[in-house]
C-alpha cells in the first residue's frame, strides 16, 4: 500500500497507484478531496501533454500546487489520466 501524506495527515492511499518517471500516481477515487484546492497552474510534459495543479490545504496551512494530474494526456500517457502524483514536500511511500 502506497500511501501520500502532507503536514503529518493522509491525503491518499492505494495499492494501485502507478509509477511514471518515479512518481506514484494515485487513482482519482484514493485520493481525499476535502484536502484539494483548485489552481490555474499548468505545465507542459513532452511526452505526456499538459499537467493542471491542486494546491493542498490541511489544518490551516496550504501546500501550493503540490499536486498535478493530466486530465488529458497523450497517447503514450493514457494509462495515468485522472490519476494524481504529489511533490513539494509530500511523503509518498
Amino acid at each position: 500500500m502506497t500511501s501520500a501524506t502532507w503536514n503529518g495527515v493522509k491525503i491518499a492511499e492505494s495499492d494501485q497507484t502507478v509509477v511514471v518517471e518515479g512518481n506514484h500516481y494515485f487513482p482519482p477515487e484514493s485520493v481525499k478531496k476535502d484536502f484539494l484546492r483548485p489552481s490555474s497552474t499548468t505545465s507542459q510534459c513532452p511526452w505526456k501533454g499538459m499537467a493542471n495543479y491542486y494546491s493542498l490545504e490541511v489544518d490551516g496551512k496550504a501546500n501550493k500546487d503540490a499536486v498535478w494530474y493530466y486530465a488529458d494526456p497523450s497517447t503514450a500517457a493514457a494509462n495515468i489520466k485522472g490519476y494524481l502524483a504529489f511533490w513539494n514536500g509530500v511523503e509518498v511511500g
